[in-house]
């Protein structure tokens, strides 16, 4: 295949409601689009980054602009498979997020040619998955419960919370006594603990969670080990995992026990099939994590999310969790499941009209 050239362009999709996590309060959901043009057709991808590094060094500038003046150079012009890509771009440090929006839009055109689903080439089985959804931190208990419930009345079966120093334990006891013990129920730090809340963070082994995910920060492995002797709730580790190499590192060191997957994180969907692979030799559950894609995100996500190894909900909400209107068409829950995408590539075509309307800018990339 040989790539003529690649589309950026951002989108603006005002969310619902307000959404806060331990780094950030997010009320729309500024995100990248790549479109790849080939000779074998066009292929589209998400660059998952946000508008600030406080999630992790990525930001979307800068995602375009490694996008524009290094990654797509290394591309264009040139016969290449999807394979290929993370080889090309292996000589160029870092910027795992841009990278996997490439590869995924580059992988996208070459299934839609060969009229094969992405899921059956990731090696997915399941034709629909369980979901769960992502809670952010609220401004008191009463909102916090009254938000689990519409969740819980849109047919999710799990329930995640957002937690930080101060919003932690009261909560999470809240929620557990008004959902009881038959709700799935975990919480996410995103890294806001330090080691000296190690004995303070034990105190969520009274709630019987699913696991509590990355507490502390990304390079800190040693006091994710120190917080398994410590607590008998299951640590699941999420910024810290960004390879297969760092997932068997992790595991060897004993320092979680299961590992969430974000395809952008870890530098793309074949990358990340990888790191379910070791976590599937080693015994380590996975689930796919979120980061407020649009349909086409969420649509690669899905197709992930059905190799065998993903055998806990994952952050793959609805459609209308998060926007009045997708770019595709919506995605949408029954009975605790979502079905996963059967046409060729992603499986899901952006809806011109919706992504015109919400376009604030765009640019056209060639080398020659």
């Amino acid at each position: 295949m040989r790539i003529t050239g690649v589309e950026l362009r951002r989108v603006e999709l005002p969310l619902v409601g307000p959404f806060q996590t331990s780094f950030a309060t997010e009320v729309v959901r500024s995100a990248l689009l790549v479109r790849v043009v080939s000779d074998a057709g066009e292929g589209w991808g998400e660059c998952v980054s946000i508008d600030e590094p406080v999630y992790s060094a990525e930001y979307t500038d800068g995602a375009i602009d490694v996008l524009r003046r290094f990654l797509i150079p290394a591309v264009c012009h040139r016969d290449i498979r999807a394979i290929d890509v993370a080889p090309a771009l292996a000589h160029l440090k870092g910027h795992r997020m841009a990278k996997a929006a490439l590869e995924i839009a580059i992988l996208d055109a070459e299934l839609r040619g060969a009229q094969m689903p992405l899921a059956d080439r990731l090696g997915g089985t399941a034709k629909s998955v369980p979901v769960g959804v992502s809670v952010g931190i609220t401004d008191s208990i009463a909102a916090l419960l009254a938000e689990v419930d519409r969740h819980l009345d849109s047919g999710y079966r799990r329930i995640k919370l957002k937690i930080r120093p101060g919003w932690d334990v009261v909560p999470t006891a809240a929620v557990r006594e008004h959902v009881g013990d038959a709700v799935a129920l975990q919480v996410d730090a995103n890294t806001a603990y330090r080691a000296t809340d190690l004995r303070h963070l034990a105190q969520l082994d009274a709630f019987g969670l699913l696991l509590v995910e990355q507490p502390f920060d990304e390079e800190d492995l040693m006091t994710h080990v120190r917080l398994r002797e410590v607590m008998s709730t299951p640590v699941c580790l999420d910024e810290t995992i960004v390879s297969a190499r760092s997932a068997a590192d992790a595991i060897r060191l004993g320092a979680c026990d299961i590992v969430n997957i974000k395809p952008g994180r870890v530098g793309g969907y074949l990358e990340a099939t990888r790191i379910h692979d070791v976590c599937v030799a080693h015994g380590i559950p996975v689930w796919c994590g979120g980061m407020l894609e649009t349909g086409i995100g969420r649509a690669a996500n899905l197709a992930l999310a059905a190799m065998p190894g993903f055998t806990l909900p994952g952050d793959i909400s609805a459609s209308e969790r998060y926007f009045a209107q997708d770019i595709t068409p919506p995605f949408t829950v029954h009975d605790g499941v979502m079905d996963v995408p059967r046409g060729p590539g992603i499986g899901v075509d952006p809806l011109p009209g919706a992504v015109a309307e919400h376009t604030t800018w765009r640019e056209w990339v060639t080398t020659t």
